[in-house]
């Protein structure tokens, strides 16, 4: 499988500069689907410009400097998505991949406080043994607990330790952040899911959309910075 591809064939969601050169790197198969991740190395060359070169970024990753939810990356082409963090300890800077106004991959500087926790969307369940549930996370992670939860809730996690502290239900009320479709990436207040649909409001105004997309971030506000 090719680790490269052309710049002009990349997803429209990857925010990089299309006619700078022909290739940029590929991420590799992972937890993320391609059009919902970028590689690292692009991340710290072509959108935090935090070095200049692919082989400055082995260098960089070499140092174990480089944190991905918590946890020392050294594959620059490890795929990292949607509400992943970007840890560079050496400068004490912190970034959330999150979506621009144009629904692209884009990212926001936080605070070292705000850099331990993660949301993770709940995507499917199985029972395990001794009523505990392993539940299956929109990041590819997995997260084995005795906590109730709905396939459509959020988990705050802390990191690197992945301890639920907080469960977001998919319910009215609740704020949710939309992930694909046209309306993406709105940030609304729930008012109802009905099946495989749901309707959210929007300054005051009611938009419908699939109950896939919704993304559920907090309760009155954020739990997270998502600009």
């Amino acid at each position: 499988m090719s680790s490269h591809l052309k710049r002009l064939a990349a997803p429209k969601s990857w925010k990089i500069n299309r006619k700078e050169n022909t290739f940029t790197s590929k991420p590799k198969p992972g937890a993320h689907s391609q059009d919902m991740a970028l590689p690292l190395g692009v991340i710290l060359r072509d959108m935090l410009h935090y070095v200049n070169t692919a082989a400055e970024v082995t260098k960089l990753l070499h140092t174990k400097e480089v944190l991905v939810d918590g946890i020392r990356r050294q594959d620059s082409r490890l795929a990292v998505g949607l509400f992943d963090v970007i840890s560079l300890k050496n400068i004490n800077k912190h970034h959330r991949v999150i979506f621009d106004a144009k629904g692209r991959l884009d990212l926001c500087e936080i605070s070292p406080a705000e850099a331990q926790v993660k949301l993770g969307r709940i995507v499917g369940k199985t029972i395990v043994s001794k009523g505990k549930i392993q539940y299956h996370l929109h990041d590819g992670k997995n997260i084995l607990s005795i906590k109730q939860a709905k396939v459509g809730d959020t988990f705050v996690l802390a990191l690197p330790s992945l301890e639920i502290k907080e469960i977001l239900p998919l319910k009215s009320g609740m704020m949710v952040f939309l992930v694909r479709g046209k309306h993406c990436p709105d940030v609304g207040t729930l008012k109802e899911v009905k099946g495989k649909e749901a309707t959210y409001i929007l300054d005051t105004k009611e938009v419908g959309t699939a109950q896939k997309y919704l993304f559920v971030v907090g309760e009155k506000k954020p739990v997270i910075t998502l600009a």
